[in-house]
């Protein structure tokens, strides 16, 4: 092995330890009970909150995705989802944030999702809690395979052979659920916030290096504008290949002469595109990753705090990701010819514009994503299924509370378990990062979104409306994603805002036809609608 893989190896490794030495820090305090190990006893501070809101949310889809997107089809795509996401993460801040805080702790202090819509409903059968949590795992499974993707794809690119991909995608998951069996939510926001201040840091200065090896804008201007439609947000240049027809699947883009093919005058991006694109905002009323830190924040007085630097990270990272992406084709063409290959982009501005131990330390700004998002998935999974599936469960079994050390246990072996299901997903072939995320974006934004808003704001939800909601969006989301979008292409549109739209109708129409909720679930409303905490 090279001496400069050797040198960038060891910087990812420095960053590793670093980030394992601190979940040992935290373990024997975030192991003591559930509260501490699953919400960190309502503790984190206005910057915790926020940048570990926004690493867990962000993922390896920030710094490989996303600008992957943009280097192989320009800016249409990935600048309108972009959009979607900074106004989504600024109105989940601005309206969700404060009433969950609130509300979770009136709601006889709830520590999860699940446990706060069954508490929020006086769900005395667990019917709404367990559907949450089937939800929650079977979706994060999804997201983790996401990230462990990420880690295959960064380890391979780093050893410079696709055959060590299996291998990293399996050693990147043990290290991500050992860090996350030894500190619980606490050792988590915490390894978070450093993630998403390593993030931010790394992005800027590979923005920084690309922009000035390209030239600058002129530069920049200069090497795109043979592409058709590549800096057009209205529009989307279409890759081709060598017939001249355009790149569809894992066929692969046309190179001639070091210039990479496009059909002539590319494409309109269409309205539908366009709302498709901007619906990702809506899935953040549902991701559970982010509405828990809204229900970990110590004081309400410190979500104005919070909001904006979460609000500011969040624009700024969002922009430079798309600019890393158009920079890269920029500088190199030709060098990635298909999707898949388009998102190590990020990877290869790091190796080419930095001494491999700093290349080491900002490549680590992926695996600082990608580790950020996975110890969430595998925390709120175990959760769902340990304090919620699993007392359920003994309650009705044995009419008696489980213990605490065996809750415990229940969640370790759930983090096991959701690895291994993670691990089965980055192997099965699609290894678009982008694609997985969003099809997993879509089940928790269509499923839980519209409740989560309705809950907080609407006190005529009923509990059959909250059920029927829940299972309408989950369903449409699959539906959608797998038979209707492919009917016609009026249909083709993200399964999201379908899910969404009938869920919220559902959920209304329901309401109203059933029993008014009970006085108690009324004063309750009140009170988290007034309480300052």
């Amino acid at each position: 092995m090279m001496t400069e893989t050797w040198h960038t190896l060891f910087g990812m490794g420095g960053y590793l330890l670093v980030m394992i030495a601190i979940g040992v820090w935290y373990a024997r305090r975030s192991n003591s009970n559930p509260e501490e190990y699953f919400l960190g006893k309502r503790g984190l501070g206005p910057w915790v909150a926020a940048m570990s809101a926004e690493a867990s949310d962000m993922s390896g889809w920030l710094l490989m995705g996303l600008p992957g997107v943009a280097y192989f089809t320009g800016c249409g795509e990935a600048f309108w989802t972009a959009v979607g996401l900074a106004v989504g993460t600024w109105l989940n801040w601005q309206i969700v944030a404060k009433r969950l805080r609130t509300y979770s702790q009136v709601a006889h202090n709830a520590i999860t999702l699940p446990d706060f819509f069954s508490n929020r409903f006086h769900d005395t059968r667990r019917i709404l809690m367990s559907l949450a949590a089937l939800i929650i795992l079977v979706f994060f499974s999804i997201y983790a395979g996401s990230q462990f993707v990420t880690f295959g794809k960064l380890f391979g690119y780093v050893f410079g052979a696709d055959q060590y991909y299996s291998s990293m995608v399996i050693l990147g998951a043990i290290l991500v659920l050992v860090y996350t069996l030894l500190g619980g939510f606490l050792a988590e926001s915490m390894t978070d916030m450093i993630q998403g201040i390593m993030m931010f840091v790394a992005i800027i200065l590979v923005l920084g290096a690309g922009f000035f090896h390209a030239g600058g804008f002129a530069g920049i201007t200069e090497n795109l504008k043979d592409f058709s439609r590549f800096t057009d947000i209205f529009g989307v240049a279409v890759p081709a290949d060598a017939s001249g027809a355009a790149v569809s699947g894992a066929q692969v883009q046309a190179v001639v002469q070091g210039k990479p093919q496009f059909i002539p005058g590319g494409a309109d991006y269409s309205f539908l595109s366009i709302l498709s694109c901007l619906a990702w905002g809506l899935g953040y009323f549902g991701m559970p990753q982010v509405l828990l830190r809204f229900m970990a924040i110590k004081k309400t007085a410190m979500i104005r705090e919070a909001r904006f630097i979460a609000v500011l990270w969040c624009f700024i990272s969002l922009f430079v990701a798309i600019c890393i992406g158009l920079v890269g084709r920029a500088i190199f063409p030709g060098l990635f010819t298909s999707v898949e290959t388009a998102e190590t982009i990020f990877l290869h501005l790091s190796r080419n514009f930095f001494p491999p131990l700093l290349a080491g330390l900002v490549i680590s700004g992926i695996l600082a994503a990608s580790m950020s998002s996975s110890d969430s998935y595998l925390l709120i999974a175990s959760s769902a299924v340990a304090n919620d599936l699993f007392r359920k469960i003994c309650k009705g079994l044995f009419k008696a509370e489980p213990a605490e050390v065996m809750v415990m246990w229940v969640a370790r072996i759930t983090m096991l378990m959701v690895t291994a299901f993670g691990v089965i997903v980055a192997l099965s072939g699609n290894q678009s990062i982008f694609r997985i995320v969003s099809y997993a974006w879509a089940g928790f934004g269509g499923a839980f979104g519209p409740l989560i808003l309705f809950s907080l704001f609407w006190k005529r939800t009923t509990l059959p409306a909250a059920i029927a909601g829940m299972v309408s969006g989950g369903i449409t989301v699959i539906l959608w994603k797998e038979v209707l979008s492919k009917i016609h292409s009026l249909l083709a549109v993200y399964e999201l805002l379908p899910a969404f739209i009938l869920s919220s109708l559902v959920i209304f129409v329901v309401s109203l036809l059933t029993k008014a909720p009970s006085e108690a679930i009324l004063k309750e409303f009140e009170t988290a609608r007034t309480l300052e905490i």
